[in-house]
């Protein structure tokens, strides 16, 4: 499906070595925080960041009557690229966004110049499956993943059996208290800061329902991820992982140790969120990495 528009925006000299910012699942690429860009972009690098289709102000989609796969999203990667003229740049996922790098990586060798990987799963490791058995609280098979922080899984377990609400404040309460969540026990949690964001998350929206599409495009294709490859990742890769990690705790480690030479960096107190405490740990880390 390639007549899907995707809102996308660059910062820094056209000359500087680019990065690509890849956001998770149903997340907007403003979630890439304003401060952390602007460090990489005075550090000396052209910075893009884009919303995935059904999210933000990229296009949503009538799901029933166009369905589509993670496929499309993980090629929406590629039309990202070549919208800005790029035959390969410096990759950065953070969560699915990361797993949709090592896929290209596996894939497109040639398009990644290297490989960071926020708070993500292993290509090929199912965690989906490990997170749905989790909140319907069966066994994980021996050799699965990690399962999520019991808080975690509370959280999301009340969450799916809870009608949605139906106005702005209590949408923007019930965003901040996910947020509060996923930023896990590490660091204090800014609900200020927290609010401001939602705020900013829920009014940009074409339609903020529509980020339910992203599972329904899961569930199409369960099968989208390749199994046993990211021993073929050439591109130098960094893994990144917070202490307090609470929807995929370990799985960074997994990753570090299946991709060639990859490094894991351990960021003290950080969860699955971006606060302001890890951004510039976070941004030296990566320009470190995308030197050269």
């Amino acid at each position: 499906m390639q007549d899907v528009n995707i809102w996308s925006e660059e910062f820094g000299a056209a000359t500087d070595a680019p990065i690509l910012l890849i956001m998770g699942s149903m997340s907007q690429g403003i979630l890439w925080p304003d401060e952390f860009v602007a460090r990489l972009v005075t550090g000396g690098r052209r910075v893009i960041r884009y919303d995935h289709r059904d999210t933000g102000l990229s296009d949503t989609v009538d799901f029933a009557a166009r369905p589509y796969t993670w496929h499309d999203i993980k090629n929406d990667v590629y039309r990202v690229l070549d919208a800005h003229g790029l035959d390969s740049a410096h990759l950065v996922g953070h969560s699915a966004g990361g797993l949709l790098g090592q896929y290209l990586a596996v894939e497109r060798p040639d398009r990644v110049r290297s490989l960071t990987v926020i708070g993500s799963s292993p290509l090929g490791g199912a965690e989906g499956q490990v997170l749905m058995r989790a909140l319907l609280g069966q066994p994980q098979p021996e050799g699965s993943l990690p399962e999520p922080t019991p808080e975690f899984v509370a959280f999301y377990r009340t969450l799916i059996s809870a009608p949605p609400p139906d106005n702005r404040a209590d949408r923007i309460d019930a965003m901040i208290a996910e947020q509060r969540v996923l930023h896990g026990t590490g660091l204090p949690f800014d609900e200020d800061a927290a609010r401001e964001l939602q705020e900013r998350i829920h009014d940009r929206a074409r339609d903020l329902s529509a980020v339910a599409n992203h599972r329904l495009a899961g569930a199409a294709d369960p099968d989208f991820e390749p199994v046993g490859v990211l021993h073929q990742v050439k591109a130098p890769t960094l893994v990144v992982e917070g202490s307090h990690e609470p929807a995929k705790p370990g799985h960074g480690a997994l990753i570090a140790d299946r991709i060639p030479g990859a490094r894991l960096l351990t960021v003290a107190g950080m969860g699955h969120t971006l606060p302001p405490e890890v951004h510039e740990e976070l941004a030296t880390a990566v320009l470190a990495h995308t030197a050269g």
